[in-house]
């Protein structure tokens, strides 16, 4: 264990002196600001980090660009979640407003179920949402969706049995 771990710390050392600066250069290009280029870039490698075993690449750039991808995916939906955020905020009456600890908080377990969802498979996922948010029945998201209402009842049933999962692994 004590051997792979240091191969694996290794390797990152090596891929991180070797390739840090083109990754943040990279990221900077796709994101548009130095800061969280630099912040994703840290991400990626302790992402390296945190793996069992060496990846032992032939490819590093691609395999680092793959990881970042991803990570920026994770940046841009964390924004997008984070302004609808705001927008709720801004419409509520201030004494009904969270607290700055609070909102915080709130938006944390937004993102957490946003990436409960998005392991959902799109047909699951778009009946989940349709039950909770418009209030739709099974019968009506089976016709909505094209699906038999068992198929439907079926998707229903298994995103709420991740959101169960997930709210017991939290």
């Amino acid at each position: 264990m004590a051997a792979a771990e240091s191969a694996l710390q290794q390797e990152v050392r090596s891929l991180y002196s070797d390739h840090h600066g083109w990754l943040q250069g990279w990221l900077r290009r796709r994101l548009g600001n130095a800061f969280d280029a630099a912040d994703l870039a840290h991400d990626v490698f302790l992402r390296l980090l945190a793996r069992r075993e060496p990846v032992g690449m032939k490819e590093p750039r691609a395999y680092l660009s793959s990881v970042a991808r991803g990570l920026v995916i994770d940046h841009w939906r964390r924004r997008e979640l984070e302004q609808a955020w705001l927008e709720t905020l801004a419409q509520m009456p201030e004494a009904t407003a969270p607290s700055p600890e609070q909102r915080l908080l709130i938006l944390e377990a937004l993102v957490e179920i946003d990436r409960m969802l998005d392991t959902l498979k799109p047909a699951v996922r778009t009946a989940f949402l349709l039950a909770q948010f418009d209030g739709l029945s099974c019968r009506e998201i089976g016709e909505r969706l094209g699906v038999s209402l068992a198929t439907a009842e079926r998707y229903v049933a298994k995103a709420l049995r991740a959101c169960y999962a997930f709210r017991f692994e939290a």
